[in-house]
């Protein structure tokens, strides 16, 4: 599949202006791991080939479990998560698969159990940040597999 938009190249101001709300969540308070989490969950459910490749490449490097990975697609019955997790994933789905309606009041309710008020915005803005970056990658058709992770250079 060959990429139809070249945005680096084209649009750098908003490459910029993404790149700069993900230095913002680096610092936000929000553990990088769960951050991942949630980024490579809605990159699979929107179907996002070269965001799942990199995440899953970020998450490998920083030395995720395989088997939580693996697990990620039937989240909701694989025992590898904590609940804190659990709650995030919940909101993560429910906030990107927003075309079956608004976020159901059950999953705001399980997210505030484990989340403040500032870290359930920061989370918030980071599935809207994925799913911005999926929205990009799917349209510009960014191929998958070439990513290499930082650690692993």
């Amino acid at each position: 599949m060959e990429p139809r938009i070249h945005y680096t190249n084209v649009a750098p101001g908003v490459v910029e202006a993404m790149l700069n709300l993900a230095g913002y969540l680096r610092t936000s308070g929000l553990d990088e791991p769960l951050v991942n989490l949630v980024c490579l969950r809605a990159s699979q459910l929107n179907g996002c080939a070269y965001c799942i490749d990199m995440h899953w490449k970020d998450m490998r490097a920083a030395g995720e479990d395989e088997q939580r990975l693996y697990g990620l697609d039937a989240w909701q019955e694989s025992p590898y998560y904590s609940d804190r997790e659990r709650a995030a994933l919940a909101w993560t789905d429910a906030v990107t698969n927003i075309q079956d309606g608004h976020v159901p009041d059950d999953v705001h309710d399980r997210v505030q159990k484990f989340f403040s008020e500032k870290e359930l915005a920061d989370l918030t803005f980071a599935i809207a940040s994925i799913n911005g970056w999926n929205r990009l990658n799917i349209a510009a058709r960014t191929p998958a597999g070439t990513y290499r992770p930082a650690k692993a250079r």
